[in-house]
């Protein structure tokens, strides 16, 4: 057992410290940058408004389920179709909290070129939409915000409550299957043992984008497996891949692109993910220079015999078990809020506390509604009001890409 816990405990103390200053980071851009100032710049059908996109995208810390709403949010806010998906293709891939992790755990480099490879490849993506759709002029259906004067200490409140509380319930679960499975990779996988297959890199490559690109992987969560597998000979290049499209796509983003955006727009999202992520894995491993990628190999080497860890690694990783502990908690533990219930109604599709936030504002918005409760373990949402049309409901909860029906 301790060949796999010494190894679990390392990637935790290299990890926590960064992942804590990437959750008060997204905090503060969640409660602080107001999304209509993202709406306003990726209107139009134009290459503006998908470089804006691209922009927004990187630094948010979203993951592949959480980015659909706010996507599909933003089109139906005036958004086009192609800054729409240059925001889908950057945002999942990176993220303050994971670009700061990826520099502690692989180093510097790939820090660097995560977030340069998703902004091109959302460009790319966003261009070739607005040509392909360029006649499907986007309707926007804007609605009336609602006036927040939050203070100052609200808003911070609110930015260390996000940061640390909603995000660790979103994507703490991923973080921990990724360091598990790292852990277990550098136990069972013999060492060098894609050594065999270094001389077909590409082939490498496809294998992981077969694997990667239907499953479920949090931009964070992905990083420490991506770093065991290349102790274990994996090339960088292969490595970016694992990195760029397994957090990019999965199968219910698919299928929700698939409703909301068309069929073709879902051909050019998926085209250019494995066309960037490919093109940059091969442009690694050929055009860079090696020694910028060993320092993973060199850091794990040394830090096996090096027996003080710095001491706040130790309490970061001490603070990060207990908010993960806590977020866990909260999340499963029944709400004892007694709301007055008089319309009930399944919702599917929900992965996240960003997808149960936007579809409590989708309900709120709605003519009759005096308060909401979504259930995110349950999938239910709970609406007490007066003269509330059941098909309005629905509509409305279809229309931001998840599927809604009377329970």
């Amino acid at each position: 057992m301790e060949r796999y816990i010494t190894p679990l405990i390392d990637l935790l103390n290299e990890m926590t410290p960064y992942l804590l200053l990437g959750f008060l980071i997204a905090g503060i851009l969640h409660e602080f940058v107001p999304r209509r100032i993202y709406a306003d710049k990726l209107s139009g059908n134009n290459f503006r408004s998908v470089i804006w996109a691209a922009l927004f995208g990187v630094p948010l810390p979203l993951c592949s389920c959480g980015v659909i709403p706010t996507a599909t949010s933003l089109y139906r806010e005036g958004a086009s179709k192609g800054a729409t998906v240059s925001f889908l293709i950057s945002t999942p891939q990176t993220g303050v909290d994971s670009i700061l992790a990826t520099a502690s755990v692989i180093g510097i480099p790939f820090a660097i070129l995560r977030p340069l490879v998703a902004f091109v490849t959302a460009m790319a993506g966003g261009t070739i939409t607005n040509r392909i759709c360029k006649n499907d002029n986007n309707v926007a259906q804007k609605t009336e915000e609602q006036k927040t004067d939050k203070s100052f200490l609200q808003k911070a409140t609110g930015a260390l409550r996000y940061g640390f509380i909603d995000m660790i319930q979103d994507i703490g679960k991923w973080v921990v299957i990724g360091l598990v499975v790292a852990a277990v990779i550098t136990v069972i996988i013999p060492d060098n043992f894609f050594v065999s297959f270094s001389n077909y890199p590409l082939l490498n490559m496809l294998m992981i984008l077969v694997v990667s690109m239907p499953m479920y992987l949090c931009a964070t969560g992905s990083i420490p497996i991506a770093a065991a597998l290349m102790l274990k000979g994996l090339s960088p290049g292969a490595a970016l891949v694992l990195l760029m499209a397994g957090p990019a796509t999965n199968m219910a983003t698919m299928l929700v692109i698939n409703k909301v955006l068309g069929r073709r727009t879902l051909v050019t999202y998926l085209t250019t993910i494995m066309a960037g992520a490919i093109g940059f894995g091969l442009f690694i491993d050929y055009a860079l220079p090696a020694e910028w990628f060993s320092n993973i190999t060199h850091r794990h080497v040394a830090g096996c015999c090096d027996i003080v860890t710095p001491w706040w690694q130790t309490a970061s990783s001490v603070i990060f078990t207990i908010l993960l502990i806590i977020g866990f908690v909260l999340k499963f533990k029944k709400s004892k809020k007694e709301v007055i219930t008089e319309h009930k109604f399944r919702v599917n599709g929900m992965m996240c506390n960003h997808c149960k936030a936007n579809v409590e504002k989708a309900i709120a918005g709605i003519e009759g509604v005096r308060a909401v409760r979504v259930e995110l373990s349950e999938g239910i949402a709970y609406i007490d009001g007066e003269k509330i049309d059941p098909q309005k409901v629905i509509s409305t909860i279809n229309g931001i890409g998840y599927e809604c029906t009377t329970e």
